[in-house]
């Protein structure tokens, strides 16, 4: 491990930090609305940290950046993004504490949702335009965005590129990874503009429209409103946001192919296929368990089931209904969406539709080797066999999900926290969700859970959105090994 050229890499990210405050620090100005000074504050420092640890390590220059530094520089340039983006709710005085400024910093980058906030419209302009700016940093990547922008990150690109991109197979558009990075930015920014001006047309001033655009592409659900998008109550906004989530919750790699002309290859997918019958199952489930009980109209019950199931499934957490109000059946199916998440290459959490869809397709192929033990049977997706490896690396997520889910859990409830919340909050987090039931359900937040168990909760942040492997890795003996 060559660590002046990695903390080299990780200085940039830092420094590249600092330098996205000056997006809410125009807006804090124009709004002379306090938060000026500490987002000065906050650039100074973050720049200054980031700018001395690549001119302090520049002369370590390499050729060829290995697998392991990869992984290294994206783990640590995250967590330092999570640290850093915490300073101008730090200098704001936002909070008692600063693991509840790397809480809400984290859960932006990360693009989970997850708030300690109890007055989000008491909080100045500028503080609320950063908070939901990380969120649309975090979701196509910082390291991404740094390969398509930073041409000295060029080296060793792909190692970066696999370290973070969410998705058992990252795909790679053009040969050179710079090239890839920067078309997906560019998917990414187009669908994002387009919201904006939807969001626009549907009554929302400029500030909240953009607000709401980085939450929703970045499936990530903060909002400017304590009641979330229930705050507006309009049918164009709730529609306008659910078409957005969906196209977010979706394989960027596709999107590409639909904006080349290629219209079917959405459908070809089996990811996409799964996707999408999954969101109209529970949807039509919803609605149906929803009607009379909550709502008085079928076209109430659809819009409220839809919009939940969606902002689940796709791990926005935007909110505009208190599904914990809900039966018992559609509460269980948002909880199971809440496992499955997007789709690989999406800015989706959660385990992803392709490794669930592998997991059944292999279980399957075990019970057919019962009966037939000497028969050859390759599991195949969309046609094509998928290789052993990548089967081996799905289940070894699964376990490991599973067991950091357990872990966790059983360590908040060990804090105290009650079973129901202690298990909603880690899902919540692990799955990059943001709100899940109990005591951080829809209309609550995470401020009243322990300093530890927010400690725990931001990790369980950085977990999923890394894919597990890429931090893990960094707690075992071997990696530092050479």
């Amino acid at each position: 491990m060559r660590w002046g050229y990695t903390l080299q890499v990780v200085g940039l990210v830092i420094l590249f930090t600092g330098l996205s405050m000056l997006v809410p620090l125009g807006f804090g100005l124009y709004y002379s609305d306090g938060s000026v000074l500490p987002l000065l504050e906050s650039i100074a420092l973050t720049c200054s940290v980031g700018l001395g640890m690549y001119l302090a390590l520049r002369q370590y220059q390499v050729k060829v950046m290995t697998h392991r530094e990869g992984m290294a520089v994206v783990a640590l340039g995250w967590a330092a993004a999570g640290i850093f983006g915490g300073m101008p709710y730090f200098f704001a005085d936002i909070f008692p504490s600063f693991i509840d400024c790397i809480f809400e910093s984290m859960s932006g980058f990360t693009t989970t949702g997850a708030s300690v906030l109890s007055d989000i419209e008491a909080l100045p302009e500028g503080i609320l335009m950063w908070r939901s700016l990380t969120h649309w940093l975090g979701g196509m990547g910082i390291i991404v965005l740094s390969l398509a922008i930073l041409p000295f990150l060029g080296v060793g690109g792909m190692q970066l590129y696999k370290a973070e991109v969410p998705g058992p197979t990252p795909d790679k558009l053009r040969p050179r990874i710079k090239d890839t990075a920067k078309l997906l930015w560019q998917v990414y920014a187009l669908f994002s503009f387009l919201e904006f001006i939807l969001l626009l047309g549907g009554g929302m001033d400029v500030f909240d429209s953009l607000c709401h655009t980085f939450g929703t592409m970045a499936t990530g659900g903060f909002s400017t409103k304590n009641t979330s998008i229930a705050a507006f109550d309009s049918v164009y906004i709730d529609t306008v946001i659910i078409v957005f989530m969906f196209i977010a919750g979706t394989n960027f790699a596709l999107h590409l192919q639909l904006l080349r002309g290629k219209p079917l290859a959405l459908w070809r997918d089996p990811e996409f296929r799964f996707f999408f019958l999954l969101i109209c199952v529970c949807t039509l489930l919803s609605t149906v368990f929803v009607y009379g009980d909550i709502y008085a109209s079928w076209g109430l019950s659809l819009r409220h089931a839809a919009f939940q199931v969606i902002s689940i499934v796709t791990t926005t957490g935007y909110a505009t209904a208190d599904y914990e109000l809900w039966a018992p059946l559609p509460q269980a199916l948002l909880v199971f969406c809440m496992f499955v998440g997007g789709c690989a290459g999406s800015t989706g959490g959660g385990i992803k539709g392709m490794r669930v869809i592998l997991l059944v397709k292999q279980s399957y192929r075990e019970l057919i080797r019962l009966i037939h033990p000497r028969a050859v049977v390759p599991v195949k997706l969309g046609g094509r066999s998928v290789p052993e490896g990548i089967l081996g690396g799905v289940w070894g997520f699964f376990i490991l999900f599973l067991m950091l889910f357990l872990l966790s859990a059983l360590a908040l409830a060990a804090m105290g926290v009650d079973i129901m919340t202690s298990f909603a909050a880690v899902v919540a987090c692990i799955g990059n969700i943001g709100p899940g039931l109990g005591d951080v359900g829809p209309t609550d937040n995470y401020a009243s859970l322990p300093l530890a168990a927010k400690s725990i909760l931001s990790f369980c942040m950085l977990l999923g959105r890394l894919e597990i492997y890429t931090v893990i890795i960094l707690l075992v003996p071997e990696f530092w090994r050479k």
